[in-house]
């Protein structure tokens, strides 16, 4: 268990996630990248959650790995092997958590910190953001599954312009490439993504879970309608939420989803 890694119900229904090293700008370390899936299942498993926010604590959201345990981590072929298989099981477990997912980003996001914010749904973040993917400056390899969810995220173009070149990218650049989906003022923020999250805690978590899935198979080449899909669709017409949902719209009162 690291100290790095904070979960907490902001409400009955909002989970949040808080990358916790602020004295290095919440760089993600070993021993947070091997406790995300345990805490992120932790999660999960919560009672009533509908969506997760993930933040930095303090002014930054994550400036990346720490570079600090390069050294030890990557000494022999096994221990990178093992830190690699850590980050990318990390960034997995982020990426199939079962609701939606928020990333709130201030100050700096960036390595492993912006790919951690590709795995989650969406991105909000304030004007003093800034972003990078920085392997070339390493002399490393971004994984392919890694320039996947950026390519998805912002196109074949961007994701190039972003990963040869390793430059900073300022957050109103960042919207206009679609890395961000919304962009508030510093101290709007905070108060703006627990609004929107709010907003998914009032629907149904059925829906959201396999809206989810649905998003997920596109993802993994999906192309046409199968037995599967189907099923997701068709089973949403016995679920408790939808005679929930028409009852409440027969009655015009709010869904009381549970």
């Amino acid at each position: 268990m690291t100290k790095n890694l904070k979960f907490k119900m902001l409400t009955a229904a909002i989970g949040e996630l808080t990358l916790s090293q602020p004295a290095r700008r919440n760089a993600l370390n070993a021993a947070m990248w091997a406790e995300l899936p345990k805490i992120l299942k932790k999660a999960a498993n919560t009672q009533g959650l509908q969506a997760l926010i993930v933040k930095g604590d303090g002014d930054h959201f994550a400036s990346g790995a720490d570079i600090s345990e390069f050294e030890t981590l990557y000494a022999t072929v096994q221990s990178s092997k093992k830190i690699s298989n850590d980050i990318a099981a990390g960034f997995q477990s982020l990426a199939e958590f079962p609701y939606p997912t928020i990333a709130m980003i201030r100050g700096a996001c960036v390595g492993g910190g912006c790919g951690l914010a590709l795995c989650c749904d969406l991105r909000f973040a304030d004007s003093t953001s800034k972003f990078a993917i920085t392997p070339v400056k390493l002399g490393l390899v971004y994984p392919f599954s890694d320039v996947q969810r950026l390519i998805e995220t912002v196109g074949i173009p961007n994701a190039k312009d972003i990963l040869f070149s390793a430059r900073l990218i300022s957050a109103k650049r960042a919207r206009k490439m679609g890395l961000i989906n919304q962009l508030f003022k510093v101290n709007n923020l905070e108060e703006k993504t627990v609004e929107y999250a709010q907003g998914l805690a009032g629907l149904s978590p059925q829906s959201l879970k396999i809206t989810k899935k649905m998003f997920a198979a596109y993802q993994a080449g999906q192309s046409s309608e199968t037995p599967q899909s189907q099923n997701w669709f068709l089973e949403g017409f016995t679920s408790v939420d939808f005679k929930e949902g028409y009852k409440a719209f027969l009655e015009k009162r709010k869904p009381n989803f549970k």
